[in-house]
């Protein structure tokens, strides 16, 4: 197998096992702005947990993109798993598909939710009139967050783990 073995006991890689941790950690912090946001009313507050999830996110998944196209071969890691076949469709294979299914419209959706409220609240930011827009949005972002990463938890499991 290719790559940095990771640190989970699994057959994953390094940067597997650090994007794996890194959703268990944004998924909480998720609840956390939204309940700051919603309950509390700290604006400021969500406004820096929202960006520091994004730049947590950014890093770990642009290391972990450079890692399966240049140093990893999940398919090799996978070969251990009951559920992975590298001939044909298998459960690994659909899991993979429907984490992409989450994953990629919700990094677009959360980038467009974040750049819209960068550039449409006010600062300090406070309700204003994209309040509804972005509350709808924003709903929809951490719905897709929150399923990219029970999808991605599942792969991991079936691929590597299992």
């Amino acid at each position: 197998m290719n790559g940095i073995n990771g640190f989970l006991g699994t057959r994953a890689s390094l940067m597997l096992d650090v994007v794996f941790l890194a959703m268990f950690a944004i998924v909480p912090l998720l609840s956390l702005s939204l309940y700051c946001v919603k309950r509390r009313l700290r604006y400021g507050l969500h406004k820096r947990l929202q960006l520091g999830m994004a730049a947590i996110l950014l890093v770990a998944v642009s290391l972990f993109e450079l890692d399966m196209r240049l140093f990893t071969d999940w398919r090799a890691r996978a070969a251990g798993s009951p559920y992975y076949s590298a001939d044909g469709w298998s459960l690994v294979w659909a899991s993979l598909t429907v984490h992409l299914g989450f994953a990629v419209p919700t990094l677009v959706l959360w980038i467009a939710v974040i750049a819209l409220a960068w550039r449409r609240f006010p600062t300090p930011p406070r309700p204003a009139s994209h309040s509804e827009t972005h509350r709808v949005l924003g709903w929809l972002a951490a719905i897709g967050m929150t399923m990219t990463a029970a999808t991605g938890w599942l792969f991991y499991w079936l691929a590597f783990a299992a």
